[in-house]
């Protein structure tokens, strides 16, 4: 099985530039013997070790071992089939009802992503509903522009929902459920503290209220509506067995006091739900069919259960995927926030963070996340996301419409003393099938200066270098020689210990070059000469040769994507 598994590590990492990703093994390895999913837990960290190992070594030993050990089950069945998400169950004629469910503390982060994704490809499949509910009951934590923002996050990441809704439009409709549920005797209504309804939670035992009749606690939720106690002095709670295993399933609370103004309703409402009661409300009335969200919200489903159950509604269809940790991103709002106001940030968009609207100004393509998180699966497995194969993604999908076009960074100015003229002429597109495929950049090289990167001058000063589409040249301190546009022996002195299939190609400017600045993820940033054709392809990722992906803004910045 190890040798197995190490052809579909092996395999995957070819299809992502070299680095295979744990989840997709993973999932693989099961969709491929089905009869070892019993075997999982003890499979997993044979995965990951060989996982590890394989991204250690090089792409023609991944080659081999594909070869070897498991050629004809990976290069024919698993190339051929087109990964997508498992079926759903229990699918109506009329399709599904899902729903997005975020809180707009903030725009949407690339974590946020897969939720939305992973619904809207359901929707997509099987036609019907998907709802945006903006759950807004947390009026202290909530970013006024998020509203909007979080509906032009999905616009971007091309996913269309069919409905808006705002929950904290809609409470009304959880006061009169939570009335209900204290008639039925289901709920009831504390002022006894929080802390020793807490401690009395974890022995198992009720609170004082928690026995008395329906019409003793109805009469302090009223006053509870009408706002006469203060925040901390009373709270509804809905009840559950106090008996659970869980202690986090025993007794929850469903309603608190705020007094922080809500930036929509201002000082309307000061008895607001919590999650675990608006959502269920939500869910049933909104006529939700099948709910997807993480596996951190188990315990959430078990407390939801028991007001469907109260209430004899049906429930959805729940599905619980693994977690996702995102390292190297910058996500939680609050230090967001922090940051853009004391100028550590310049925005939502920051190349720093991790935001949808960050991704975006780097210039990387929505269908990459979608991709990404499709190949992730759905599993209950925890993951950790991969941004080599989340590029290799995204590359494969901006490469052919990318223009090249060469960016000096921290430039060295060599004199070049030539009687005459040389040309060059340069694909733009040099990628077979791209509608401009014959388009190239044509320039004059005369008397004057070359201007190459500081990087190439050290460490090819003295020696024979090819300037890219120009011909060959020899670099002498703060001189550039030509030598020829073809290998020669009048070349060939100058390389007498270096076979001239090992010329290093290097890229140049001489006179079309203008000052730039590419901004990095980390915070730093590159300042040199850019080609000047880059101008007629403003707003545009370039593929900037021997640099990496920008995302060309303007005449003066870019925003790096990728290597």
């Amino acid at each position: 099985m190890r040798e197995k598994i190490r052809a579909i590590a092996c395999f995957n990492a070819l299809e992502h530039d070299g680095k295979a990703d744990f989840n997709s093994v993973v999932s693989k390895t099961v969709g491929l013997f089905p009869q070892e999913r019993k075997n999982l837990k003890s499979l997993i960290p044979l995965i990951k070790e060989v996982v590890d190992e394989v991204n250690s070594i090089t792409k023609e030993e991944m080659k081999n071992i594909v070869q070897r050990d498991f050629p004809e089950l990976l290069v024919t069945t698993l190339k051929e089939e087109e990964k997508k998400l498992p079926d759903l169950p229990d699918i109506g004629k009329d399709g599904v009802v899902m729903r997005l469910a975020p809180s707009p503390s903030g725009p949407l982060h690339i974590g946020h992503a897969r939720m939305s994704i992973l619904n809207d490809e359901y929707f997509r499949r099987y036609g019907g509903k998907l709802i945006l509910r903006i759950e807004d009951t947390n009026p202290a934590n909530i970013e006024p522009d998020a509203y909007q923002m979080i509906q032009d996050d999905l616009r971007w990441l091309e996913v269309n929902f069919t409905d808006l809704v705002i929950q904290s439009k809609r409470f009304n409709i959880y006061y009169e459920e939570m009335e209900k549920l204290i008639e039925m005797g289901k709920a009831y209504v504390a002022t006894t503290p929080t802390e020793e309804f807490k401690a009395k939670k974890q022995m198992g035992t009720p609170i004082r209220e928690r026995d008395e009749s329906p019409e003793e606690n109805l009469e302090r939720w009223d006053k509870m509506v009408a706002g006469e106690y203060e925040k901390g002095e009373v709270y509804a709670v809905v009840k559950t067995d106090l008996n659970h295993s869980n202690p986090a399933i025993r007794d929850f609370i469903a309603f608190r006091i705020v007094d922080t103004p809500h930036p929509l309703e201002g000082d309307r409402y000061k008895a607001y739900p919590m999650m675990n009661f608006s959502v269920a409300i939500d869910d049933h009335y909104l006529g939700l069919t099948h709910v997807i969200r993480g596996k951190d919200h188990t315990a959430n489903t078990e407390k939801q259960k028991y007001i469907f159950s109260y209430r004899n509604w049906k429930m959805p269809y729940y599905l619980h995927y693994g977690k996702v940790s995102i390292e190297h991103a910058i996500l939680k709002t609050s230090l967001i926030k922090k940051g853009i106001r004391n100028g550590e940030y310049s925005g939502w968009d920051d190349p720093k963070l991790g935001t949808l609207l960050a991704l975006k100004k780097r210039g990387f393509d929505p269908l990459a996340i979608r991709k990404y998180y499709i190949e992730s699966g759905i599993g209950s497995v925890d993951t950790t996301f991969s941004w080599e194969i989340f590029y290799s993604f995204n590359r494969k999908i901006i490469d052919g419409r990318s223009p090249r076009h060469f960016f000096i960074n921290d430039p060295v100015s060599l004199k070049f003393d030539f009687d005459g003229a040389l040309t060059a002429d340069i694909p733009l597109f040099p990628q077979a099938g791209h509608s401009d495929d014959q388009k190239t950049r044509h320039y004059e090289v005369r008397k004057g200066e070359i201007v190459v990167t500081s990087q190439d001058f050290q460490k090819f000063n003295g020696d024979l270098v090819r300037l890219k589409d120009l011909g060959y040249f020899k670099i002498d301190d703060d001189r550039i020689e030509y030598l020829g546009e073809s290998i020669n022996e009048d070349i060939q002195k100058w390389n007498p210990n270096k076979p001239l299939g090992k010329v290093p190609i290097i890229h140049w400017l001489s006179g079309n070059g203008m000052p730039f600045k590419v901004m990095k993820p980390d915070g730093s940033a590159d300042s040199g000469l850019l080609e000047k054709d880059a101008l007629n392809y403003i707003s545009m990722v370039h593929q900037l040769e021997r640099y990496g992906y920008v995302n060309v803004l303007n005449d003066k910045t870019g925003y790096f994507t990728h290597p």
